[in-house]
């Protein structure tokens, strides 16, 4: 069996973020999603989409996005009910986020905090918030630094490429 939801959309508000009686964070927020057709009268329609995310990746969504910030889900989709004031079951299709990816920077229209993580080393989600930096992204800066000092001539390297043709088999390669 497969249950696999992918999204990308924008915020109709801002994320609702509560946590449970036992600490856990759990946010919930709505993506609007075009359709890839329009209607009889030209107009391109949008399927609103209920999904909600848990622990670290919540507090970081309640945090970094905002109403109209383009996100990417990914997912599965999920059936819940209970029963209401009325006393009548209710049912709720929601998509259970295992990843949401902030697709645009923090300064934009609709505004996250990625690319502002990613140039201050931090994850796009569940790692450490913009401008705190993260420890493996400043290990592979420093290595990354280290190992360009090795070199003060493009003959000196190795992997330059002189012009030539690369002589590979099909053995050579890894896939």
């Amino acid at each position: 069996m497969m249950n696999r939801v992918i999204l990308v959309g924008r915020l109709t508000k801002d994320p609702e973020l509560r946590y449970t009686p036992s600490g856990v964070a759990i946010a919930t927020f709505t993506l609007a999603v075009n359709r890839t057709f329009t209607n009889q009268q030209g107009d391109r329609e949008a399927d609103f989409i209920n999904c909600v995310v848990w622990r670290k990746p919540a507090e970081n969504v309640a945090n970094f996005l905002k109403k109209g910030s383009l996100a990417g889900v990914d997912g599965k989709l999920q059936t819940r009910n209970y029963e209401g004031q009325d006393g009548k079951r209710v049912y709720v299709t929601e998509v259970v986020a295992e990843s949401v990816q902030f697709l645009e920077p923090r300064n934009s229209g609709g505004g996250s905090g990625y690319e502002q993580q990613q140039r201050s080393g931090g994850s796009g989600y569940g790692g450490s918030p913009a401008g705190q930096g993260n420890q493996f992204g400043q290990q592979n800066q420093n290595q990354n630094q280290r190992s360009n000092q090795g070199y003060t001539r493009v003959d000196d390297d190795p992997f330059a490429n002189d012009g030539q043709p690369i002589d590979i088999s099909d053995d050579d390669l890894p896939f």
